[in-house]
C-alpha cells in the first residue's frame, strides 16, 4: 500500500489517499514490464509494408536481348533484380507484429509501473473546479500551482472528464488525457508527471485491483 497526498485545485493540501496493488516480485518485475512495452509498442507497427518480387513487377515477358554474341550476361526479363526497377528480394510484405501476453500478465505489468511511479503521482481533488469553457491557461496555471515545472511531459488521468477540460488539455502539446479505465504501460513510464484525480484514483483502485 501507498499513501499520497491530495492537493485541491488551488495546489494546497486537502488530505491524504492511498493506492493498494498488487505487484510483481522484484526480480521478475523489470523482464514483465519490458515484455509489456515492447508488446505494446509492436502493436501500434501497422505492418503494412510491401514489395513487389520479380514474378509481381509488370513487364518483363520479352528476352531484352540474345542470348548470345552480346558479350553481356545473359538476361531472361528486365524485370530481374539485378536491374533497376526490376524485382525485390526478400523485401518487406504485409504482416502481424502481434506478441502474446496472457491477461494476468498484462494487468500485472500494469499495476507494477503504475506503483513504480508512485512518486511521480500528484493527485488532485475538484479536477478543472469552476472550468466551464475551455481555456488552456487555466489548466497551465493549474500544473504550475501544482509544483509541476514547464514543459515537463505530464499525464492527466481523469474519470468522465468534462468537454471543457478535453479541449483544455488538448492544446497542450506535452500534456496527454487519459481515462482512468484505459491506462497503458508505456504513458504510464514516458511521462514525468502523472496528475490524478480524486474520482479516478478511486476508478483505478476498482478496475486495476487483483480482486
Amino acid at each position: 500500500m501507498a499513501n499520497v497526498v491530495v492537493h485541491d485545485w488551488q495546489g494546497k493540501e486537502s488530505g491524504k489517499a492511498s493506492l493498494d496493488l498488487k505487484v510483481a516480485r522484484e526480480t521478475a518485475a523489470a523482464d514483465l514490464i519490458h515484455r509489456a512495452v515492447v508488446r505494446q509498442l509492436a502493436h501500434a507497427r501497422q505492418g503494412t509494408a510491401s514489395t513487389l518480387t520479380r514474378a509481381e513487377v509488370a513487364g518483363g515477358g520479352r528476352k531484352p536481348y540474345k542470348q548470345k554474341g552480346t558479350g553481356r550476361a545473359r538476361q531472361g526479363s528486365i524485370r530481374t533484380p539485378l536491374r533497376p526497377g526490376g524485382g525485390i528480394v526478400f523485401g518487406p510484405k504485409p504482416r502481424s507484429y502481434t506478441m502474446a501476453m496472457n491477461r494476468k500478465e498484462r494487468r500485472l505489468a500494469l499495476r507494477t509501473a503504475l506503483m513504480s511511479r508512485i512518486e511521480d503521482i500528484v493527485v488532485v481533488k475538484g479536477f478543472g473546479q469552476g472550468l466551464d469553457t475551455p481555456k488552456t491557461r487555466e489548466i497551465t496555471a493549474a500544473l504550475s500551482r501544482l509544483g509541476i515545472e514547464a514543459g515537463s511531459k505530464v499525464l492527466v488521468i481523469l474519470d468522465n472528464a468534462s468537454e471543457a477540460v478535453r479541449l483544455s488539455i488538448r492544446n497542450l502539446e506535452k500534456v496527454k488525457l487519459i481515462a482512468a479505465d484505459q491506462l497503458n504501460v508505456f504513458d504510464l513510464l514516458h511521462h514525468s508527471k502523472l496528475l490524478v484525480s480524486e474520482e479516478a484514483l478511486a476508478k483505478i483502485q476498482e478496475v486495476y485491483s487483483d480482486g
